[in-house]
């Protein structure tokens, strides 16, 4: 077995987070003034979103230290699966969060005219604001995610994202309470349809997080291409008993080949070893890979 050892990527993660978490504070405490001061019930919902991210940002700084550990005796595979753990932690905060936004929109408008608010201007830049500089957040985080094969941070930098596009409802809909004062409703159905971003966001990010605790396997298609790398190695007859599962964002790969009967022992092992050797350096962020030899026989049938 030939195993991978990935460099310790937790300083550049932290350093990632340490940028969004100090726009988030930023733009959250900017938000909430603005919708306070300009009437906007909308733009308070969405600075309470952006508050959101202090805690996922937090987790992330906090258990990429902890995923980075090498194995031991109890974790033989390491802790990666910490950081599956905490992308399922922040999309069920960013659904919960989704969910108590709304109820207060649907609150606000059950009480109709009187109930509502007026917004003013600097609401409307506030949001015009925040849209710009969390598109920005989200496309350098995911570039860094993307970078160092980070779930939790590329899971952060959608949630940067959902912020970005919970922002643009919120300035269409102060822009409306403005410019038309009798659409009472508009600024609280900006506010119900930002929430309704934030709920599919969380899906978003929690949903693959999900599939992993449960051991899913590689796609289809990844797993079509490592077989096929194996297939093509030169002396392997058939391969069978091909298996994947993620670990965090790491992907183990277990399989057989069917090997000449003839074939010595060193050169069979050698093979196997061009068989690691090619599934590893698939470009498909395989870390472990354990093939297991068998040798040709007639009489059987290997699937």
């Amino acid at each position: 077995m030939t195993r991978i050892v990935k460099q310790d990527d937790s300083a550049e993660v932290r350093h990632v987070t340490w940028v969004g978490l100090g726009w988030n504070v930023a733009l959250s405490v900017g938000k909430f003034f603005a919708g306070f001061i300009g009437g906007s019930q909308a733009l308070i919902a969405d600075a309470i979103h952006s508050a959101s991210d202090f805690l996922t940002d937090i987790a992330v700084i906090a258990g990429s230290k902890l995923w980075n550990c090498p194995p031991d005796a109890n974790h033989p595979y390491g802790h990666r699966r910490f950081e599956t753990l905490i992308s399922v932690g922040i999309g069920v905060a960013v659904c919960a969060v989704g969910l108590g936004l709304g109820y207060d929109a649907i609150q606000t408008l059950r009480l109709g005219e009187e109930g509502a608010s007026h917004p003013e201007w600097i609401a409307a830049v506030m949001a015009a604001l925040s849209i710009a500089i969390k598109e920005g957040l989200f496309r350098y985080t995911r570039k860094a995610g993307k970078n160092i094969r980070s779930q939790a941070l590329e899971a952060n930098a959608w949630h940067h994202r959902s912020d970005a596009y919970s922002s643009i409802p919120v300035l269409i809909a102060v822009g409306i309470g403005i410019l038309f004062p009798e659409l009472w409703f508009a600024d609280s159905v900006g506010a119900l349809i930002v929430a309704c971003f934030i709920l599919h966001s969380g899906y978003e990010i929690a949903w693959p997080g999900i599939h992993q605790v449960a051991d899913i396997g590689a796609p289809e298609e990844t797993a079509t291409k490592l077989k096929t790398l194996a297939l093509e190695t030169p002396g392997v007859i058939s391969i069978h008993g091909f298996r994947t599962r993620f670990v965090g964002s790491d992907l183990h790969v277990d399989l057989h080949i069917v090997v000449p009967a003839d074939m010595t022992l060193l050169a069979a092992h050698d093979l196997s070893e061009e068989v690691e050797r090619r599934i590893l350096d698939a470009g498909e962020n395989v870390v472990d890979a354990m093939v297991h030899v068998d040798p040709f026989d007639p009489k059987k049938a290997f699937k």
